[in-house]
């Protein structure tokens, strides 16, 4: 039985490769700055809370990781964590830089100096190719655009020089927007549709945008953490992006949840000037083929397909409340 142990278990991506791990017979731990009071609300949704096991353990504390290595004797990493918001990252740069680069620093060093041979996956993001100005691959010149893109370009920097001067198997993954009904309410797309569904019930609402003319490739979260596991079972450490290749901007994306809901978006909306970032990612396109070809790797579902699977589960689970109740 191979073991993994995924830290930010909790989070969107942790809970479904926990799904994905415990399905291919992985023993499975995590990692949550308190265990006992860790959100378990992903796992619980996705059947395999009681199927594995999460361990205290902040991501900048280098004894408190290395006791839960050595507890789980993992066969592969995979770094999930960190904030994880471009807006937020603006309103708390410091915390984003060390919860994301300076924690996969402490990781890899860990890795190095325990001298076993754990694979490391580390999530990176395509928010780190800026404003390119085609489809990005996996050489394109990284050009971050917020606080939180300058950290994962630098995570992804660190792996790079881990994985040459040392040798470890460590690999990054440049992940475009990926979604699910597993998203915090604070992210875009998950406002959208649960908006959209209070308004498609009779809430009376309307939903507040910045610029929903920026442009987005948007994929199924479930399907980008087969990506991930796939890119451990490589022979050789390689990055990759993984992307649809397909892109939409933010008001296609509303006009779709909308539509899905029998709603005419125009009718819901306004666009407010005070949610605009400082700096933002007008537009962001990917080419995935090195994936396809060395992965065997293709995502089924682009922005369309998300929306409506996103819509969907907020209406099963709007649906349940009342039920409840």
């Amino acid at each position: 039985m191979k073991s993994a142990l995924i830290i930010g278990i909790t989070g969107q991506d942790g809970a479904y490769l926990a799904k994905l791990l415990v399905d291919k017979g992985y023993r499975v731990a995590g990692t949550s700055r308190d265990a006992q009071m860790a959100h378990r609300e992903g796992l619980e949704a996705l059947g395999v809370a009681a199927q594995v096991t999460i361990h205290s353990a902040a991501l900048t504390d280098f004894r408190g990781l290395w006791q839960v290595i050595e507890k789980a004797e993992p066969d592969e990493v995979y770094n999930l964590a960190g904030q994880s918001s471009v807006g937020l990252s603006f309103e708390q740069p410091l915390q984003t830089f060390e919860s994301v680069a300076m924690a996969t620093i402490n990781i890899l060093e860990l890795l190095r100096l325990l001298g076993k041979p754990i694979r490391l996956y580390n999530a990176c993001s395509s928010e780190c190719f800026g404003n390119a100005p085609k489809p990005a691959v996996e050489t394109t010149p990284f050009e971050p655009r917020s606080p939180y893109a300058v950290a994962k370009a630098a995570s992804f920097w660190a792996v790079a020089n881990y994985r040459e001067a040392f040798g470890l198997f460590a690999c990054s993954g440049i992940l475009t927007n990926h979604e699910s009904p597993l998203r915090p309410s604070r992210f875009v797309t998950r406002k959208i549709v649960s908006t959209a569904c209070r308004i498609a019930a009779g809430s009376g609402e309307r939903l507040s945008l910045g610029n929903t003319g920026v442009i987005r490739d948007w994929g199924w979260a479930a399907e980008y953490v087969d990506a991930m596991w796939r890119m451990l079972q490589q022979d050789t450490p390689r990055d990759f992006l993984i992307a649809t290749g397909k892109s939409y901007s933010l008001q296609d994306f509303t006009a779709q949840v909308f539509a899905h809901l029998g709603l005419d978006h125009t009718e819901h909306v306004d666009v407010n000037p005070g949610l605009y970032r400082p700096t933002d990612l007008l537009e962001s396109r990917a080419n995935p083929s090195k994936a396809r070809e060395l992965l065997g790797w293709q995502a089924t579902m682009a922005m369309p397909e998300v929306a409506r699977a996103m819509v969907r589960a907020e209406r099963e689970h709007m649906s349940a409340k009342e039920n409840r109740t």
